[in-house]
């Protein structure tokens, strides 16, 4: 088991500023993969501290994979504004690209909660992903979720038919109180090649009680995918 890495905090140039990230490697060195994690809708109170992301993180660090959490333009210290779903996408892009620096030749995981999970999908289709991960993807709004910002970039991504051309997990609780569970369900199953879909019953949208069984499911889907740190 890999030791637990030491938070270290980094400045990554983006497109509209410093973008205030984590990095925890559990091993310095090289590496075969590196992970972004992509937090919530920025206006709603979304970070880089989200436990949903850091349950994600962790995942990752069990396999030895060192892991990036960003705080997207205007949240936390980074700099810039919201960006309706469009810059924030450049914003992971970015990390992306520091990490590919970081460990030469090292594939990235894209993972993303929430609104983090489109940006993470469309980030996956740019670039050459080892694995994807979204959960509670936000492809429609639950019939008594509050009002939200809306996202044009986000709303983009949701009617396009990505393809991430590596292996993708969808995670989704059905008694999600935020995104439409049944809405996310179809739309997942009509995307091809179709992600593997895992549903925690009961489980709401921010898995209070259930990061324990959403870390487990992660590191099932990590574990089939052969995702390790060194070889």
């Amino acid at each position: 088991m890999p030791r637990s890495p030491y938070p270290e905090s980094v400045r990554i140039e983006g497109p509209a500023g410093a973008l205030e990230t984590i990095l925890e490697e559990p091993e310095p060195g090289a590496a075969l993969s590196f992970a972004v994690i992509c937090h919530p809708h920025p206006l709603h109170g979304g970070t880089l501290a989200n436990k949903v992301v850091t349950t994600l993180a962790r995942a990752l660090q069990e396999r030895g994979v060192p892991t990036l959490r960003f705080n997207f333009r205007g949240v936390g210290a980074s700099e810039g504004s919201f960006a309706g779903g469009v810059g924030e996408i450049d914003d992971a892009l970015s990390v992306i690209a520091w990490g590919k620096e970081r460990w030469p030749g090292a594939t990235p995981c894209i993972l993303g909660f929430s609104f983090g999970a489109m940006i993470a999908l469309a980030a996956a289709t740019r670039v050459q992903a080892r694995l994807l991960v979204t959960v509670a993807p936000p492809i429609a709004r639950a019939a008594s979720a509050p009002p939200i910002e809306r996202a044009p970039g986000i709303e983009q991504i949701a009617r396009a038919s990505l393809a991430p051309g590596c292996p993708w997990l969808v995670v989704q609780g059905d008694g999600d109180e935020i995104v439409d569970s049944a809405a996310v369900l179809a739309w997942a199953a009509k995307q091809e090649p179709a992600p593997t879909i895992r549903v925690l019953p009961g489980a709401g949208h921010f898995f209070h009680g259930r990061l324990s069984e959403l870390r487990e499911l992660v590191v099932q889907f990590i574990e089939k995918a052969g995702v390790a740190a060194w070889s």
